[in-house]
């Protein structure tokens, strides 16, 4: 590990530290760790340098509107080389939030998760893209492949 010193204001130094004890790091250079690989990871995925990638798409809508809940549910399933996990909730008596767990191929994640959020009558869309890099275990027997995060 390499130790690195940065100069910042005070203003910018006080900011950081109330961070840092709001977010229940141990320590700032937790915290900076986190900022960077974030920032890092999110680079990756805009500049098209991610390969595949896990994420989690949360969005919200309205089970009442026209065929949208069997939409959603027929492109997950459509999908289901990319979908890992769903989780339904329902937060009164019209509206819903969903979960989904995504893997796969970049593009084809991203692509994905833009496809669900634009459908009319989805709200609240969000979706976080996290860089993996897939390491193969053909060793093991079955064979399976282990992903892990790429920064």
């Amino acid at each position: 590990m390499r130790r690195i010193t940065i100069s910042v204001d005070d203003d910018l130094a006080t900011t950081f530290d109330q961070l840092v004890k709001e977010k229940g790091y141990e320590n700032r250079s937790e915290a900076f760790r986190d900022l960077v690989r974030g920032a890092l990871g999110d680079a990756r995925i805009r500049q098209g340098k991610a390969k595949h990638c896990v994420g989690a798409m949360t969005y919200v809508y309205n089970h009442h509107q026209r065929q949208l809940a069997s939409r959603l549910t027929a492109m997950q399933h459509d999908h289901h080389d990319l979908t890992v996990s769903t989780l339904h909730a329902h937060l009164d008596h019209e509206n819903c939030i969903e979960t989904v767990i995504l893997r796969g191929p970049t593009d084809s994640v991203v692509q994905f998760a833009q496809s669900v959020m634009a459908q009319s009558g989805v709200r609240h869309g969000t979706f976080y893209p996290i860089p993996i890099e897939l390491e193969d275990d053909s060793s093991r027997k079955p064979r399976h492949v282990h992903a892990r995060p790429a920064t």
